[in-house]
């Protein structure tokens, strides 16, 4: 005959309860062994104070094997509970949960089972009874009535207290036997944060990969195309009108494509930053703006690969952004390092009134600093100037 799923599951739950409290309680009887070696070691007529003999030797001898004992502890915790509890665990906390805690709880464990003896005993008084006659407190069958009523009470609160006892001291081990929060916090932020500068690097490393074969497929094929398609415009003289039309307009048309697709490779990674370094490459970006641009770049030292990048992508993007929507007549780009921070600043003497919360391509700005760790601030007053800051630290 099969239980019901929810009955079922309640006994499954009640059987791993109990057996995890019971593995508590072996675990503390072995305590209390450590514990009462001292007392056959020394002599109690001895001349150390009674103090010492009957209390601190013992509670000396169980803070002592703490790192034993919480090693127990937390292979119980794996084996019966899931619970992987890590390391180091602080000792001053293992001494509170070994000779506090703990005992607490298993001598709860003990007065749950003593709970469900006697209740299973009264519970089923209409199945013994016929079998030893009926005792002298079991006058009427009103009161073993009342006998089997208190016993599933009982058993109902036997059920509760063991699984009760399981969750605390989950709680209390998971708490007292693991590493400094504190510690643990300062541990899990520089896991994240040299996951996330991984991420970073793949991501750049992704970028230059697209950019390699950008440049050297689909770039090649166009470049073949449209020196095709002017050699045909300058031997072919003899076509109709209407077709040297069409050769010239996909030839100027193939050359625009190829000049974008430049602005785009250069735009992912240029090859220059990975030469010459930031100088070199922002030298060319301020050139080909079509607006005049001062550049001002002071690096004793260059900054990590990443970082270069972004500050390239950044006054890359905010130039292109002062050509198309500032109405600015000039631009200014300082690049320095101090200390550890690369500081950008890109101004322009445009119409201001830049808002990244509009949509604009600020928006992935500041999204591209910040994975780094950096600062970006805007300064972007309705009549301009607009001014970009932006801080990023030079090693990740």
């Amino acid at each position: 005959m099969r239980l019901p799923t929810a009955p079922r599951a309640a006994l499954e739950r009640l059987r791993r309860d109990a057996v995890f409290g019971l593995a508590g309680i072996a675990v503390q009887f072995l305590a209390l062994l450590v514990m009462s070696v001292p007392w056959l070691i020394y002599d109690q007529a001895a001349s150390l104070p009674a103090v010492l003999l009957n209390v601190a030797l013992p509670v000396g001898a169980l803070a002592a094997l703490s790192p034993a004992f919480t090693r127990t502890q937390r292979r119980r915790f794996a084996a019966l509970r899931g619970v992987d509890i890590p390391g180091p665990a602080r000792w001053g906390w293992q001494v509170r949960y070994n000779l506090l805690a703990a005992p607490a709880i298993a001598c709860g464990g003990l007065l749950a089972w003593i709970l469900a003896v006697v209740g299973l005993e009264g519970a089923t008084v209409f199945l013994w009874r016929p079998l030893v006659g009926r005792p002298k407190f079991l006058p009427t069958t009103v009161v073993e009535a009342y006998l089997t009523a208190l016993g599933l009470a009982l058993l109902a609160v036997a059920y509760w207290l063991i699984g009760a006892l399981a969750r605390l001291d989950v709680r209390l081990a998971t708490a007292m036997l693991g590493p400094d929060p504190a510690k643990e916090l300062e541990r899990r932020v520089e896991d994240l944060t040299e996951r996330r500068a991984g991420t970073v690097d793949a991501a750049d490393a992704e970028r230059r990969r697209i950019e390699r074969d950008l440049h050297d497929g689909a770039q090649q094929r166009l470049v073949s195309m449209a020196v095709n398609l002017g050699l045909a415009k300058a031997t072919l003289s003899d076509l109709p009108e209407e077709a040297r039309k069409v050769i010239d307009e996909a030839h100027r048309e193939a050359k625009e494509a190829i000049e974008e697709l430049n602005n785009l490779v250069r735009g992912l990674h240029p090859a220059v930053l990975d030469d010459r370094g930031l100088d070199a490459a922002l030298s060319g970006l301020a050139a080909r703006a079509t607006l005049p641009v001062r550049l001002r770049v002071d690096l004793p030292e260059r900054p990590a690969p990443t970082v270069e990048a972004v500050a390239y992508f950044v006054v890359s993007e905010s130039l292109a952004n002062v050509t198309k929507h500032a109405r600015a007549t000039e631009a200014e780009v300082t690049v320095v390092r101090t200390g550890e921070i690369l500081r950008v600043v890109i101004a322009d003497d445009g119409v201001g009134g830049a808002d990244p919360g509009r949509g604009s391509g600020l928006t992935g700005l500041v999204g591209r600093v910040g994975s780094v760790d950096g600062t970006f601030d805007l300064s972007s007053p309705r009549g301009g100037p607009t001014v970009i800051t932006v801080e990023l630290p030079c090693v990740l």
